[in-house]
């Protein structure tokens, strides 16, 4: 059974404006925890232990962090999880086939048996971890590792890029529409390359969140900021009489064209090159925003959501669909992951499910609901209704 939509909350309720017994209590908790005294006794004493090791592993964990995302870029870019994929093999195999010397590739091994990447088996031998195995499945994610290259240079520094005092960052000419005067006038080798990552990771979600809103009941979608056209396409193929247009970049709608043309789907999906800032094709009943909002500041996402509003008839309908801030069990992802590469990127922001729903109201939307997503780490959808 698909899951169904459920009311959002609207704004947070504010704290109090000077401290109370809760607060002195917090502090006082944390001058504990703070205290290397303390900090042994908590490790030795047995109530107290297993929290004590969780708390430190954790910690070490955000230390290391940097390293464990080096060892999964090393395996993807050696082709380990695929060369594993046929099944286990020795240590000195695996150094030959990846052109590493031996004590090199077993120092891989065992970190990446470490991170479940891999699996050390009890002869000797290495065979695909889980983590490994669905990584082969999800070619979006190795596309996304090799693209973080830029992001942890731009991360070197990281107090000068909160306070605006970087030099200019590689994600920001990356994505070379978040800091143009005139996205409109992107040149075609300028898109080439992000569109292609944008299509990976739209490819990720697409099924997710027509899964959590079918678009049978719909006859026109208008897929805005929509790239190649990843979302389209899967769109399209599940509401077989679904017309799309796709409106992005001049460039980029015609890349999109042509994958339409190679996809066998000409006839009922077309490609629309523009800026949103001069308005949205009409005719639509349903506009869909995936993984759009998020990539804008506050005046442009608000613009670009009253222009969707205008765009539709009475009671057309909105998606707006993208990984949240304060996604329960998915903080780090939608506020820490996000916050800081929207940051590097230059424009925009994670928002969450309330701050996007007054956006939405603000632009006139009336109705606004959340559909649950399979994975809402990744994505979460939002459906706006147009009074």
């Amino acid at each position: 059974m698909r899951p169904g939509p459920h009311a959002l909350p609207t704004a947070p309720i504010a704290s109090p404006s000077h401290p109370g017994w809760r607060d002195r209590l917090l502090a006082w908790r944390h001058r504990l925890i703070a205290s290397p005294r303390f900090q042994r006794f908590a490790a030795a004493f047995p109530l107290t232990r297993p929290t004590a090791h969780r708390n430190a592993s954790a910690l070490f964990d955000l230390c290391a962090g940097f390293v464990y995302a080096q060892v999964l870029a090393a395996c993807l870019r050696l082709d380990l999880f695929r060369i594993l994929a046929d099944g286990p093999l020795a240590p000195d195999d695996l150094a030959r086939r990846l052109d590493l010397p031996p004590d090199r590739a077993l120092c891989l091994l065992r970190a990446a048996a470490s991170l479940n990447l891999v699996t050390a088996l009890r002869d000797g031998r290495f065979a695909l971890g889980d983590l490994g195995a669905a990584l082969l499945g999800n070619p979006s994610v190795a596309a996304m590792v090799a693209h973080h290259a830029m992001l942890y240079d731009d991360l070197r520094d990281p107090v000068a890029l909160l306070r605006g005092t970087h030099a200019p960052t590689r994600l920001s000419g990356y994505w070379a529409y978040a800091g143009s005067d005139d996205p409109a006038g992107i040149d075609g080798a300028a898109v080439e390359s992000y569109s292609a990552l944008m299509g990976a990771s739209q490819a990720l979600v697409a099924h997710d969140i027509l899964d959590a809103y079918p678009l049978k009941p719909h006859a026109h979608l208008l897929e805005v900021g929509g790239g190649e056209g990843a979302f389209a396409v899967e769109a399209a193929r599940s509401a077989p009489r679904l017309h799309v247009t796709l409106f992005d970049l001049p460039p980029v709608a015609a890349r999109a064209e042509r994958r339409f043309a190679a996809e066998g789907l000409a006839g009922r999906m077309t490609a629309r090159g523009g800026s949103f800032h001069e308005g949205l094709p009409h005719g639509a009943d349903a506009v869909s925003l995936v993984r759009v909002i998020h990539d804008h500041d506050d005046g442009p996402a608000l613009a670009l959501l009253k222009a969707a509003r205008a765009a539709l008839p009475p009671g057309g309908t909105l998606l707006l669909a993208e990984p949240m801030a304060g996604t329960p069990g998915a903080e780090p992802v939608g506020d820490a992951y996000f916050g800081f590469y929207l940051l590097a990127m230059g424009s925009g922001r994670p928002r969450t499910p309330g701050e996007l729903t007054g956006m939405l109201r603000e632009a006139g939307f009336a109705r606004v609901r959340e559909h649950r997503t399979r994975r809402p780490m990744l994505v979460r959808l939002l459906v706006a209704t147009a009074p």
